[in-house]
């Protein structure tokens, strides 16, 4: 209570495979939490999909080193399962979704109504930043494992991630 007003403290998810975080990613971050008091950074472990390029360990250890300027209230986290089902064991209010393109939008927007069916749980969808509007994981990843400099597309302990990844597949 703050001068004898209540106050509702709000967490929020943001969900994500994070394979690797981008400077987009931690936009989003940065934003939301300037939103909300708490902040779930929610890696999705789905088996269903694709293999990961790196691992949870690499993708955890990744954003804890990228958020940790944001400061208090921004955590990292794992989970498995529906999104939904985590939303409501975390006891969060929301749930975040950064948006580059339209096409995000249409994709985003059926998943957001199905997990508002499941949990009774919002979605706030942020835009991104123009800088990073382009910016995607599997983008970076592509042009980074074909030579590319990628150094203004993600924070720096991810990079530092990416070259060791790179140099222990090269040594293989």
């Amino acid at each position: 209570m703050t001068n004898g007003k209540l106050e509702r403290v709000t967490r929020a998810v943001y969900p994500g495979s994070f394979d690797p975080p981008t400077k987009g990613h931690l936009d989003v971050i940065e934003r939301a939490a300037g939103c909300f008091g708490e902040l779930i950074v929610a890696i999705v472990v789905n088996p269903q999909k694709r293999a990961p390029m790196f691992s949870l360990e690499e993708r955890e250890t990744m954003l804890k080193a990228s958020v940790a300027r944001v400061g208090g209230g921004v955590r990292v986290e794992h989970f498995r399962g529906l999104l939904a089902d985590y939303v409501k064991a975390a006891k969060a209010d929301v749930i975040v979704k950064g948006l580059r393109v339209v096409s995000d939008f249409e994709s985003e927007m059926s998943a957001a109504m199905m997990n508002r069916s499941l949990s009774d749980v919002d979605t706030l969808f942020l835009m991104a930043d123009h800088e990073y509007s382009f910016v995607s994981s599997s983008l970076v990843k592509e042009v980074f494992f074909l030579g590319g400099d990628v150094a203004a597309l993600v924070p720096e302990p991810v990079l530092r991630v990416m070259v060791e990844k790179r140099n222990s597949l090269q040594r293989r």
